[in-house]
């Protein structure tokens, strides 16, 4: 397949980042059926092995894969163009939402645009649970181990519980696959050298201490990345404290509302963090911020992939991580409930909504941007 140039994937991310409702769980949901179904950018087996080895990484999930996708298209430009692409839309909006606060929380429309979103949030992520779910438990002990995943983080919904899982989900995988008969690899396995010289060296860069308000919230922003492991629900407990200082409660909620209904990466709140926090140079702010929430995510995906891929092709391997795809099934499900349901769903009115914009989006096969239309209209002819 012939490879796309940076501007190509730049504008197929782009049509995503515009219309990427539902966070993490949901992104994948979308990467999956625009770049492996409908473009065929991608394979599903190399699709799974990226949902796998996000799953490892600290960072955000779906913009590492979309960067992965995107390499393996363009090279390392491909992958900037990927992640420029999929994040400019909610950079833009987030950075908005900070610079006119105030004046947008007292339009009377607003609760019921995002009370619209968050709905059509819950079928997204419902549709992606459906997909996926198809795609990676393919078996009774795939099933039994989603269905394990989901139990232990709706009883336990917190990052190390989320770890466990994953590390339990893995051993399972090495455990079931250790009989499997060894084949000729032929990829070989190699150190992205240049991947790991930038990383050490921005880290330092970043971390060096500073004296200046942007180099220090910089700095926060890039330990927050790189140390969560889950995506944007769970960077934000990390963001309160790093932002508790010079934020209100009220203004901070009010970012995490909005990164929860804008389209691509909750990450972006980042961006609403960085803006509010120096509000004197609110641009440079955000998108350093921005930056250096993403980074080292990125950076590690970019370190990994190509080893991760020979490795893959392992019996061993593929095992762990058929077993990975099958917890991340579970993941999603108990992200489908908390949440994306508790969040979206208020009394029976928003439940019918739900199903009747589920049909049309699963059997009559209706266009996101068509269904995302219909529920933000309901929602406003009932505030009327």
């Amino acid at each position: 397949m012939p490879m796309s140039n940076p501007l190509q994937i730049f504008y197929q991310f782009l049509k995503l980042g515009l219309l990427s409702f539902g966070g993490p769980a949901a992104h994948l949901g979308y990467f999956q059926r625009h770049f492996v179904s409908e473009l065929r950018w991608v394979k599903q087996g190399q699709y799974s092995q990226l949902v796998a080895l996000s799953q490892l990484l600290p960072g955000p999930g779906s913009s590492q894969v979309g960067f992965a996708i995107g390499y393996l298209r363009g090279g390392l430009a491909g992958g900037i163009a990927a992640f420029v692409g999929f994040t400019l839309p909610s950079f833009i909006i987030m950075l908005s939402l900070a610079l006119g606060y105030g004046q947008w929380q007292s339009w009377p429309m607003a609760d019921s645009i995002i009370s619209g979103l968050k709905l059509v949030a819950l079928v997204v992520v419902a549709d992606a649970v459906w997909q996926m779910s198809k795609q990676f438990c393919r078996d009774s002990a795939m099933w039994l181990l989603a269905a394990l995943a989901a139990a232990v983080m709706l009883v336990v919904p917190d990052v190390g519980a989320q770890m466990a899982v994953l590390l339990a989900a893995a051993c399972w995988g090495w455990w079931s696959g250790r009989n499997q008969a060894d084949e000729l690899v032929t990829s070989p396995l190699s150190l992205n050298w240049p991947a790991l010289a930038t990383l050490l060296a921005l880290t330092l860069y970043i971390l060096w201490p500073s004296e200046t308000a942007l180099g220090l919230l910089m700095a926060d922003f890039y330990q927050a990345g790189a140390l969560v492991f889950g995506g944007g629900h769970v960077v934000l407990p990390l963001l309160q404290q790093f932002a508790g200082d010079s934020l209100s409660s009220s203004e901070f909620l009010s970012g995490y509302a909005a990164a929860q209904a804008v389209p691509g990466p909750m990450f972006t709140v980042a961006t609403y963090l960085g803006a509010m926090s120096l509000p004197d140079d609110a641009v440079m702010a955000a998108g350093a911020t921005t930056i250096a929430i993403f980074l080292p995510g990125l950076l590690l995906m970019w370190l990994c992939i190509n080893s991760w891929q020979a490795l893959a092709q392992r019996p061993q391997v593929a095992a762990i991580v058929a077993a990975l795809n099958a917890a991340v099934v579970g993941l999603l499900f108990s992200a489908l409930y908390q949440p994306v349901f508790t969040s979206a769903v208020g009394q029976p009115r928003d439940v019918a909504i739900a199903l009747v914009a589920m049909v049309l989006l699963r059997q009559f096969r209706w266009p996101l941007l068509a269904v995302i239309t219909l529920v933000l209209g309901i929602f406003l002819l009932l505030a009327l």
